[in-house]
């Protein structure tokens, strides 16, 4: 399953209403860190399949959901369980660290 690109208007439905964690991304284009973990992100969605959905909210398209969720600093890493954050993380990691904290969480 590949990543899943939110807005601010699906937010709700493609992360609060998953009947799968979820894994969010904050993210956006001009952010070094967030490209240096989007491949790990992307691989990792197809590893777990099923398992979990990742999802990405660029930061700059989608304002809103981004200072609700009081994101201060870009890539910011939440994971949603039955519509609420079990765990939250930034700054960038290899995907052997993702892979360990999506482990712990789920």
């Amino acid at each position: 399953m590949a990543t899943v690109a939110v807005t601010d208007e699906t937010f709700d439905a493609e992360v609060k209403n998953s009947d799968v964690p979820v894994v969010v991304d904050f993210w956006a284009e001009w952010c070094g860190p967030c490209k240096q973990i989007g491949p790990a992100l992307e691989e990792l969605s197809e590893e777990y399949g099923g398992k979990i959905k990742v999802a990405k909210v660029d930061v700059d398209s989608n304002p809103n959901t981004a200072a609700a969720m009081g994101v201060r600093g870009i890539p910011a890493l939440y994971i949603f369980k039955d519509g609420q954050i079990v765990s939250n993380r930034a700054g960038a990691a290899p995907k052997s660290a993702l892979q360990s904290w999506i482990d712990e969480s789920i």
